[in-house]
């Protein structure tokens, strides 16, 4: 009878011991970079977003003419635009969005394709067109609508748009609030579109690796998804399976205390 009692014990402690081993999650990032130890690697060659289709990006031009300013930044010059120009400041645009065959429409210039180049691309690609017209342009090129969206298990799941085109998957996560105790961090899932083609990659942040990859960088439209481990599964499921489960452990914690119960007092 002790032996059976041993036996149910033994059983029902391997069946837990089963379950939780499998909740063990690494919360660590670069946790192969030891204590105290340094590390560095080169940067490889960072992929420049380029412009896409939808983006809406703002074009600053600045000439030695201040009529040119006004022109080139508003597209419209009025009769009274000479008293203003040297007493007030320039209006600029809000922004031109690029259309679906990767075109702006840009004063004077008129219809200029400008998706697939990059800012530094697009810059000296206007200031050409531009010396047509004018002399010595300078051009600005920022965008607008630069977005990166962060969901899953994160403190805040959001969709960010940001100031800036450079933003690394550590930013992203601080963005968002970083991820939770229950984020799987050698597992997370970057969704892109890029000429055309949609592609996910898997990152582990638990590897230093990831410093030296070209997915460090995102770019613009890039989506994060931070996927739960299976204990955060299971807490979330309400369905009858979750409820046959947890009575048959129930079930088992009753009859180890009933074991228990009879080993003592022999």
């Amino acid at each position: 009878m002790r032996y059976n009692s041993l036996i149910r014990i033994l059983t029902f402690i391997i069946f837990f011991s089963g379950i939780f081993g499998c909740a063990k999650r690494n919360l660590v990032y670069f946790s192969d970079i030891e204590t105290g130890s340094s590390y560095s690697t080169n940067i490889s060659q960072v992929e420049e977003p380029v412009i896409q289709s939808g983006d809406l990006i703002k074009i600053v031009v600045s000439t030695q003419s201040p009529e040119s300013n006004l022109l080139f930044n508003s597209g419209v010059i009025s009769n009274d635009s000479q008293n203003r120009m040297m007493n007030q400041q320039l209006p600029t645009n809000e922004g031109y969005l690029v259309d679906k065959n990767g075109q702006i429409n840009f004063p004077v210039l008129g219809k200029i394709e400008i998706a697939g180049f990059t800012r530094e691309e697009a810059t000296i690609k206007m200031t050409e067109l531009l010396e047509e017209y004018v002399k010595d342009p300078i051009i600005n090129i920022q965008y607008l609508n630069f977005k990166i969206t962060v969901i899953g298990e994160v403190a805040n799941p959001n969709t960010f748009t940001l100031a800036t085109d450079r933003i690394s998957i550590l930013e992203a996560l601080g963005l968002a609030g970083d991820m939770t105790q229950y984020g799987k961090r050698e597992n997370v899932l970057l969704i892109r579109d890029q000429d055309g083609v949609r592609k996910a990659v898997r990152l582990n942040l638990n590897d230093k690796s990831i410093l030296n990859s070209p997915y460090f960088m995102l770019q613009q439209n890039d989506v994060l998804y931070v996927e739960p481990d299976k204990i955060k599964s299971v807490q979330a499921s309400t369905n009858q399976r979750s409820l046959t489960i947890l009575s048959i452990l129930v079930s088992f914690g009753v009859s180890l205390m009933f074991n228990l119960r009879y080993i003592l007092s022999e």
